[in-house]
């Protein structure tokens, strides 16, 4: 775990349960925010989806899901994020929290390959109208709709989880991808079998 993702998720009373259950607790010294890597960097490019947590104005958590062509989550830069938000279910959940709280938390799953990464940051949301110039760098993977919002978050850390419990999963399209030289062979060996049937035929 990051340093500054450990300060901040350590409060008082995480604290107290740590003593109680384990009989010595952790606190953490202040830290930083910590930049994104390269690594980080790649891992998030390659998603096709994510998790985002907003706190809502009665202290609610609410938890949304964000799907895209892989690198729809845009890197900016070690300590900013930015996706474009095309129109949807109007319920505008997300920005009307973030109007008035702006602490956002990311989960992001790499199924396959038994990977998750946490983020925490603040986000704040730009009209599209308004910025131009930032959906135009957005635009590619090309958003699957209008734009209407685009999300910009400033990462304060992140955290890399074991794979521990982590179910591998599969799209679609990974399963086609996986089974086409299969595919392929199939193909190969009914094709030799006509051939050998059409010669004993012709004996």
């Amino acid at each position: 775990m990051a340093h500054k993702f450990h300060e901040v998720v350590t409060t008082p009373a995480v604290l107290r349960e740590q003593e109680r259950y384990y009989g010595r607790a952790r606190p953490i010294p202040p830290a930083e925010n910590d930049p994104l890597g390269p690594r980080e960097a790649q891992f998030i490019a390659a998603r096709d989806s994510f998790y985002m947590a907003t706190v809502s104005a009665t202290g609610w958590p609410y938890l949304q899901h964000r799907g895209g062509a892989p690198g729809f989550l845009h890197v900016l830069g070690p300590t900013q994020l930015a996706f474009a938000d095309v129109e949807g279910n109007h319920q505008m959940v997300t920005t009307g929290n973030l109007a008035g709280d702006d602490r956002v938390a990311l989960f992001l799953m790499d199924y396959p390959n038994r990977r998750r990464l946490k983020l925490l940051g603040h986000a704040r949301v730009l009209d599209a109208r308004e910025a131009p110039e930032l959906v135009a760098k957005l635009a590619d993977p090309a958003p699957d709709g209008d734009v209407e919002r685009i999300y910009v978050i400033d990462v304060v850390s992140f955290d890399w989880n074991c794979p521990q419990h982590i179910t591998e999963r599969y799209t679609a399209a990974e399963v086609a991808a996986a089974v086409e030289p299969l595919h392929r062979e199939i193909a190969a060996l009914r094709e030799r079998l006509r051939e050998a049937e059409s010669k004993l035929a012709s004996r």
